[in-house]
């Protein structure tokens, strides 16, 4: 399976939250890659157009294609290895808002199911208690009615497509999904996913800072 093929990425400008010396947050659209894709039709994404106006940003992490919100860019190699390194150690703290189909029960919980890509069908990523790698992710439901339910999501790993998977493995996938969601779920103008808030320390102080944007849905 892959993604729809038609990639008509949104002209929004680009919306900056926060920079200085070394580094940059900026809130992503919905339906704009991350980095480039193969091909030049895939060439226009966020890392492009950050590096248009900061053409020293680097890379740090990134978002799904259809997922909005706050991502950080290094301006500096020093950075760039300071960002990467709390990702990967997970010291960084990640806060999403989700809309998903249905009443979710209970209102707080953990899911932890490990994961591993679905090879036939990528990019699908799929539960795999054998080979699947950790994967954990906290939730608490805002509100809800009978046929929907609006969630923070508190990733505390950082796998593909993990709170997508997580939140389908419960029943209720996010409402929009072009992967995963079937039927009336999918019948919504874009992955309800956004990326509220991202909490690091800065590369050279080592103060927090925590950068937002408030989800357009």
């Amino acid at each position: 399976m892959t993604l729809s093929t038609e990639y008509t990425p949104p002209t929004d400008p680009l919306e900056i939250l926060y920079q200085d010396h070394q580094l940059i947050a900026v809130n992503k659209p919905s339906g704009l890659l991350s980095v480039p894709g193969r091909g030049e039709h895939l060439a226009d994404c966020l890392l492009s157009r950050v590096q248009a106006v900061f053409p020293e940003a680097l890379l740090v992490h990134r978002l799904d294609r259809d997922t909005s919100g706050v991502m950080v860019f290094a301006l500096t190699p020093h950075a760039q290895r300071n960002l990467s390194m709390q990702f990967e150690k997970r010291s960084t703290k990640k806060t999403y808002v989700a809309r998903v189909w249905g009443q979710l029960e209970p209102k707080t919980g953990t899911v932890d199911l490990p994961l591993i890509v679905d090879w036939p069908n990528r990019p699908r990523q799929m539960v795999d208690h054998e080979n699947g790698k950790p994967a954990v992710t906290d939730y608490r439901v805002l509100k809800s009615n009978a046929t929907e339910s609006r969630v923070r999501l508190m990733p505390r790993t950082g796998r593909s497509h993990q709170l997508r998977v997580h939140m389908l493995a419960l029943g209720h996938v996010i409402l929009g999904d072009p992967i995963y969601a079937e039927g009336p779920a999918a019948d919504f103008p874009r992955l309800m996913l956004h990326s509220e808030e991202l909490r690091i320390n800065h590369p050279d102080s080592g103060k927090g800072l925590a950068f937002r944007a408030k989800a357009p849905f």
